[in-house]
C-alpha cells in the first residue's frame, strides 16, 4: 500500500512538471510566462461569427442562384470568410496590434476594430499594455561572503511602446524576465548576507532601476522591484545565530564597561567635592540612611559611645538618680 502511494505521487509530480513546462514554466529560475491568449475570448468569437456569417452568405446567393449547394460556391464561401477575417481585427482596449505591410512596419492600431488588407497586411504582434506581475528568483546564488541564498521577488512591468516591443527584441516577456533575473544574482554576488538583509529595500531600488535603464529600449518600463522572501541554507543558519549571539554579548559587555568608567569618573568627581568636608559627608550618610529606611519602615542602629555627651556633673547626677 505504501509502494502504491509512493508511486502515484511521483507520477503526479511528473504530470506537474510536464504541465508546467508545457505552459513555459522554467522551474529552476522561477520563470514564469504568463498566458496572454485567455483575455481574447471575445476577439476570436468576433472573428468566428464573422467568418461564419460571410460563408452562410455566400452559400444563400448560391443556393438562390443556382437553386442548389455546389462545390464552387463552398470554395468561394471560404474564400470569402478568411478574407473577411483577415481584414477585420479586433483589439481589446488594453491592447495595441502591430501591423506589417509587405514585411514592414506599417502601423500601430488599436482599440477597436482594426481594418487591413488581406495578404499584403498582416497582425504580427497583439502587445498587452496593462501592468504585469512576473514572480521571479535566484537560487543557491552566492554572496560576497560566500554564502549561497535562495531570494523570491516579484516584477512589476509594462509595454509602453508596441512598435519598439515588437521591432527591438523577439520575445519581450522572457526577456524581461531573463534580465530580472540576472539582475538579482549580480546584486547579490556584489553584496554580504547582513547587507541584502538590512538592506532590503535599497535593494528593491536598486533593481528597479537597473532594470528600467536595460529594457526601456524595448519599449517596456519596470514599475517595480519587491523582494519577497531570503531564504538561508538550514546548514548556515545554527552557525549565523551563534555568531549573531556573540556579537551582541560582545556589544553587552562593551555597553557595560562603558558604564562603569562613566560611575567611576563620576564617583571620582564627588569624591573630589567631598575631600575635606566632613559635615557634608556625614550629612551624605544621613541622606542615604533615610533613603535606605524610608519606604521599609526599618530602623538603623549605630554603635557609638553614648556617655562621651556628657560631661562629669552630668554623669554624677545620673548616677544618683539610678542609685536612688
Amino acid at each position: 500500500m505504501t509502494r502504491l502511494s509512493a508511486r502515484r505521487a511521483a507520477e503526479r509530480e511528473a504530470a506537474g512538471a510536464s504541465e508546467r513546462r508545457h505552459r513555459g514554466v522554467i522551474v529552476d529560475s522561477q520563470v514564469i510566462e504568463t498566458d496572454r491568449t485567455a483575455s481574447r475570448a471575445g476577439a476570436l468569437i468576433f472573428s468566428t461569427a464573422l467568418f461564419v456569417v460571410l460563408f452562410a452568405a455566400v452559400q444563400g446567393v448560391w443556393l438562390a442562384s443556382f437553386g442548389e449547394l455546389g462545390f464552387g460556391g463552398i470554395v468561394i464561401g471560404l474564400a470569402l470568410g478568411w478574407l473577411g477575417v483577415s481584414a477585420i481585427h479586433v483589439a481589446q482596449q488594453w491592447e495595441r496590434i502591430v501591423v506589417l505591410r509587405l514585411g514592414r512596419l506599417n502601423r500601430v492600431s488599436g482599440p477597436g476594430l482594426v481594418f487591413t488588407w488581406p495578404i499584403i497586411e498582416h497582425c504580427a504582434l497583439y502587445v498587452d499594455m496593462r501592468t504585469r506581475s512576473v514572480p521571479f528568483g535566484a537560487k543557491e546564488t552566492l554572496t560576497a561572503d560566500l554564502i549561497p541564498l535562495d531570494i523570491d521577488a516579484v516584477l512589476y512591468w509594462m509595454v509602453w511602446d508596441a512598435e519598439k516591443a515588437c521591432m527591438e527584441i523577439n520575445n519581450y516577456s522572457l526577456a524581461v524576465q531573463l534580465a530580472a533575473q540576472t539582475a538579482l544574482r549580480d546584486a547579490i554576488g556584489r553584496s554580504t548576507v547582513a547587507g541584502i538583509t538590512i538592506r532590503r529595500n535599497q535593494l528593491d531600488q536598486e533593481l528597479t532601476q537597473v532594470l528600467d535603464e536595460k529594457v526601456s529600449e524595448w519599449g517596456i518600463t519596470v514599475l517595480s522591484v519587491e523582494i519577497r522572501d531570503i531564504i538561508v541554507p538550514e546548514a548556515l543558519q545554527e552557525a549565523m545565530s551563534l555568531e549573531a549571539q556573540a556579537e551582541q554579548r560582545k556589544k553587552a559587555r562593551i555597553i557595560l564597561m562603558e558604564a562603569e568608567q562613566a560611575i567611576a569618573d563620576m564617583a571620582t568627581e564627588i569624591g573630589e567635592a567631598y575631600e575635606g568636608n566632613d559635615n557634608a559627608i556625614d550629612i551624605r550618610r544621613m541622606h542615604l540612611m533615610y533613603e535606605s529606611v524610608k519606604d521599609t519602615g526599618g530602623t538603623v542602629v549605630l554603635p557609638s559611645s553614648f556617655a562621651d555627651g556628657f560631661v562629669e556633673g552630668d554623669a554624677a547626677d545620673i548616677a544618683k538618680a539610678l542609685g536612688k
